[in-house]
């Protein structure tokens, strides 16, 4: 993300062995809202209501760019410090070339270093997390999922909302890049490493192998067994079309645990 912010790309690749797929760096980080679909958009407004927003796994920005442009607040977090260090440029560049008034003040972005599993918020202070790209998975596990669910409940108010997605693993099959089956109904997983590679002014070429990353696929079904034992209720799911993704919303459950209104 930095590099390619900073005129530099390089080529970013997903490897599961010696399967692997294109990281599309400039189309999944740094799209503009035209290119959006309108799913997309509808998310981002659906929580508009519920400022400010926590983004989790906010990459280089581009959902903090948005909500700013509405008025909205909004911090962005991320674990990888060049992701962070692309959003905070990127947000400065927008803070300083956009008009004053009170819809810019409202939309002031800040970006965050810091692990979602402890995130470096303080308890109740967003109405909202938005949390997109799947990392929902990095828990591993149905309680992996359930111990990251419970640490958007401690950070959002008592009307707390949040945006979560993953793939069913009901409808993706082998040629899913990483995929791995399980035998219990709803669940698989899913592992593959990033590589990225660039030449740099020298001539000389520069590459880094990340970690392997290790995801659980759950299907909406395993997703509100998740949330048993937590303050979130799943009210709404949309799936993408022609594909195993699918986006839910949940909201806080009510007193003594009774359902969401």
């Amino acid at each position: 993300m930095l590099a390619h912010w900073r005129d530099d790309p390089g080529r970013l690749t997903y490897r599961d062995g010696t399967d692997t797929q294109d990281g599309t760096v400039a189309e999944f980080y740094f799209s503009s809202p035209e290119s959006w679909e309108a799913k997309t958009i509808d998310r981002l407004e659906r929580l508009c209501d519920h400022d400010p927003i926590l983004d989790v796994g906010c990459g280089a920005g581009k959902h903090l760019l948005w909500w700013a442009e509405h008025g909205v607040e909004a911090t962005g977090v991320d674990v990888s410090p060049n992701a962070v260090l692309t959003a905070r440029e990127r947000c400065e560049v927008h803070r300083t070339s956009r008009r004053s008034g009170e819809a810019a003040e409202r939309g002031f972005e800040a970006v965050l270093l810091g692990n979602m599993f402890a995130l470096p918020v303080e308890t109740g202070a967003f109405g909202a997390v938005h949390a997109v790209g799947t990392q929902l998975g990095l828990g591993r596990s149905l309680a992996g999922i359930r111990e990251l669910l419970g640490e958007f409940a401690r950070v959002t108010d008592d009307g707390g909302v949040a945006v979560v997605d993953n793939y069913d693993p009901t409808r993706v099959g082998d040629d899913f890049l990483g995929y791995r089956s399980d035998p219990r109904a709803g669940i698989a997983h899913r592992c593959f490493h990033l590589e990225f590679e660039r030449e740099t002014a020298a001539g000389e070429r520069y590459r880094e192998v990340g970690r392997t990353l290790q995801f659980l696929l759950c299907s909406p079904a395993r997703l509100r067994e998740a949330t048993n034992a937590t303050p979130w209720s799943i009210c709404d799911v949309r799936r993408t079309d022609g594909t195993g993704h699918y986006s839910a919303v949940l909201e806080k459950r009510g007193p003594a645990g009774s359902e969401p209104g």
